[in-house]
């Protein structure tokens, strides 16, 4: 039996105990640093992208003009080496003060009775070349010209003498109804043909520089190689983080690796969204090719899959969700592109798997046209810039892409007649009158 202490009595803790409580906060200090240092990648070095490319008078030309491709990409230090935050700040906010560019809304009538838009900006000044160039731009899913990111680059490239034409995704506006029972789709290039068509009747002396991003550039890169008649008065073409193919992203999307899977379900319930906001156009019209079935399906998808093969696949009346990704992605019609074409994926994108990569990478090395650039940060479409915290306006990707297209315009201005319409030709002959042109531009 323990003695009750008395008035006087003391009692004292063990001298080891106060260092244990000691050793526990730090082990506590050091675990949470552990994970943030893990978490945030701040380990991971920088460095300039990873180019891939074949040694061609105008790929030298194109890298030598555009340093920015060949020097190191330095992400905000504290958070930007993480490709998730990178998407999430992206996805979130879009980009840190964005302008308001002031552009005026176009409508088109489709064949199907479908009304597609975009929005017409403007150049703030003229163009280096003297030249008469219109960027048209394709954003990537669910998006339009009022999302921040696409403002954002519109302003800077208005600021550097382009014209900009922005596709707003056929049912991507929440303030314009649909007018036909279809909206827009992974690889559907109606909408933008005729926004290019559109341009070059407004704009007969007009040179087009397209740009896609994410979707978009799986729609603009399908566009160029659908019909080679499409790549008639295109300077060149850059897309940005896409998948290049829905077959083989579609199982890197069921995946946990990277938080693939947790993406997916987010981007399924954002198109649940889009497609709810227009029930009564997609389910109610006598055309409509979707019952109610479908609509039940619907409320229950949690991915991507399940949404395409029980909506998106039906708008073009394809059979199977295989045969939805087949014929609607770019993988099968990019290697019949024969304009400059650069290709932009980030290493730390969560949402576009590492296996995807060797498609550009091998486009890339198999056709003198093309240049692959993969950057070890970024994320989905972030790429923002910063000295520790806080990111600039004006991302890497905004510079990247104007800054390949004033080196495509400068070239082309100065290229022979007789050259240009012998784009994508790879006779002997081309190749030496390339080279002598290349010696030519840079006594300039």
């Amino acid at each position: 039996m323990s003695a009750l202490m008395e008035p006087g009595d003391v009692h004292t803790i063990a001298p080891e105990m106060p260092a244990m409580f000691d050793g526990m906060k730090l082990a506590a200090i050091a675990t949470v640093l552990y994970f943030l240092v893990r978490c945030l990648n701040l380990k991971s070095p920088t460095a300039p992208p990873d180019i891939t490319y074949r040694d061609t008078p105008l790929n030298r030309y194109v890298l030598k003009s555009c340093p920015i491709l060949t020097k190191e990409y330095e992400p905000p230090l504290l958070w930007g080496k993480s490709g998730h935050l990178q998407t999430a700040l992206y996805g979130k906010m879009g980009r840190v003060s964005s302008p308001n560019p002031c552009g005026v809304r176009k409508y088109l009538l489709m064949q199907d009775g479908a009304t597609a838009t975009f929005d017409l900006f403007e150049s703030l000044g003229d163009h280096r070349t003297g030249d008469d160039i219109t960027m048209v731009i394709c954003p990537g899913i669910g998006n339009h010209s009022e999302k921040h990111y696409i403002r954002t680059f519109v302003n800077h490239s208005q600021r550097q003498g382009y014209r900009c034409a922005v596709l707003n995704h056929l049912g991507s506006l929440p303030n314009i109804e649909l007018t036909s029972p279809r909206m827009f789709t992974y690889g559907c290039t109606w909408e933008f043909a005729a926004m290019v068509g559109s341009i070059k009747g407004a704009f007969p002396q007009t040179l087009l520089i397209v740009v896609g991003f994410s979707l978009g550039g799986n729609i603009v890169c399908k566009f160029l190689g659908e019909n080679r008649i499409n790549q008639e008065r295109v300077l060149c073409c850059v897309s940005v983080c896409q998948g290049y193919s829905a077959l083989r992203a579609q199982k890197t999307f069921l995946q946990w690796d990277q938080c693939r899977r947790l993406y997916n379900f987010l981007m399924a319930d954002n198109m649940k969204k889009i497609i709810l906001s227009h029930r009564g156009s997609l389910f109610g019209m006598n055309s409509s090719k979707m019952e109610d079935a479908d609509l039940s399906r619907l409320y229950t998808a949690t991915s991507l899959m399940q949404i395409d093969d029980n909506i998106m696949r039906k708008f073009h009346g394809h059979d199977t969700l295989k045969e939805y990704y087949e014929k609607e992605s770019c993988v099968h019609y990019i290697h019949n592109i024969n304009v400059p074409l650069l290709l932009v994926n980030s290493s730390d994108d969560p949402l576009v798997h590492r296996s995807l990569l060797t498609i550009p990478r091998t486009l890339a090395e198999k056709k003198p046209n093309v240049i692959f650039a993969l950057t070890l940060h970024g994320g989905h479409l972030g790429f923002f810039e910063g000295a520790v915290l806080f990111p600039q306006p004006l991302t890497w990707m905004d510079k990247v892409i104007v800054g390949y297209a004033n080196a495509i315009c400068r070239w082309e201005r100065h290229r022979p007649p007789c050259l240009r319409t012998r784009r994508g030709l790879c006779s002997q002959a081309d190749e030496f009158l390339e080279q002598t042109f290349y010696f030519y531009v840079k006594l300039l």
